[in-house]
């Protein structure tokens, strides 16, 4: 096994500390929902697109208008409903009637942090209308491409879509999200301290952000000095090579999926497993950390077939199936 590199401890310290004071800020606002609040850092840290799945009342849209206050850029927020158009989105062509000339009015994609609020609440065209910027960190209107700012977050949140009004989400587009997670409902205790922080809470009462973007910047390049073994590497691969092939390495749920994660999966994996060590203060990925946030990371990139529906399975349990039979370095 190779030996973790000594990265600058400065650095991975200065990033902790970033991290740490968007934590306590998160804190303050979200009670409870502690997955949700470590899997927004974990976006923030890979500069990954994150999509929240759950039902109304959660604080998925309060979680993440939350961290993009938190620091001191630039966030809108997108209410996505029936319709709703791309041009809404991503800005469209003025003419000019005094020189016969146009000019580009630039839609609210052109933000740091982007919230695209009930995401399937919007037809096909609009949700793929966000493809090309969430690979590309890039939109074409007419003739011009025009590079978003940077660091660029599309942060999604959706309720089920087995809800009245909703639309699936196209498969290209979901692929493109570095994670999906999903928000469950508070606990009993939890949910009392949030009435109590809604009966403290003042309209008037406007926190600061508590970092910058070139903080954020630093963390991001802290995140590249996180060593990862050449053994882990395989095992990322593996755990998302058995979604493909699951007999090659003895698993039996081969006719329950008809698509099995793509290489994009990998890389995400690969990028949030660095994430999740960064965030316990480590400098080196252990495989626990692959194992941690497997789930969130594949759940969205597996198709089950008819079969896997019929019986009631999820791609959860495919995932969990995945992490128990690939075998651990």
């Amino acid at each position: 096994m190779e030996t973790p590199t000594n990265p600058n401890q400065e650095d991975l310290n200065s990033a902790i500390r970033t991290l740490k004071k968007i934590e306590t800020r998160l804190d303050t606002e979200i009670i409870g929902q502690e997955t949700l609040k470590r899997r927004l850092l974990t976006a923030l840290l890979t500069g990954g697109h994150i999509l929240l799945e759950g039902v109304p009342g959660l604080a998925k849209t309060r979680s993440i208008k939350a961290l993009a206050e938190s620091i001191d850029s630039s966030f809108k927020r997108v209410q996505f409903t029936p319709d709703l158009l791309p041009a809404d989105l991503t800005g469209t062509e003025i003419f000019r009637p005094s020189d016969g000339s146009f000019s580009i009015r630039k839609g609210p994609i052109f933000a740091n942090f982007v919230l695209a609020d009930e995401i399937n609440r919007a037809p096909a065209k609009v949700q793929s209308a966000l493809l090309e910027i969430m690979q590309e960190r890039q939109v074409t209107i007419g003739e011009k491409t025009l590079s978003v700012p940077q660091p660029f977050l599309v942060m999604a949140t959706q309720n089920p879509i087995e809800q009245e009004g909703t639309y699936p989400l196209p498969e290209a587009q979901v692929d493109r999200f570095l994670m999906k997670v999903k928000v469950g409902y508070p606990t009993v205790e939890e949910e009392s301290k949030i009435l109590n922080l809604v009966a403290e809470d003042s309209p008037t009462n406007i926190l600061k952000p508590v970092a910058t973007l070139n903080d954020i910047s630093k963390a991001q390049a802290a995140l590249k000095t996180i060593f990862i073994d050449e053994r882990i590497k395989t095992y990322i691969v593996n755990l998302v090579a058995s979604t493909r092939t699951p007999e090659k390495f003895g698993l039996q749920f081969g006719p329950l999926v008809q698509l099995g994660a793509s290489p994009r999966a990998s890389i995400s994996l690969f990028l949030a497993a660095k994430a999740e060590a960064l965030l316990n203060g480590e400098t080196y990925v252990v495989p626990q950390n692959v194992k941690d946030i497997a789930l969130d990371v594949l759940r969205h990139r597996i198709l089950l077939s008819y079969e896997a529906e019929a019986r009631g399975l999820t791609t959860d349990d495919i995932v969990k199936s995945v992490l128990e039979g690939v075998e651990v370095p």
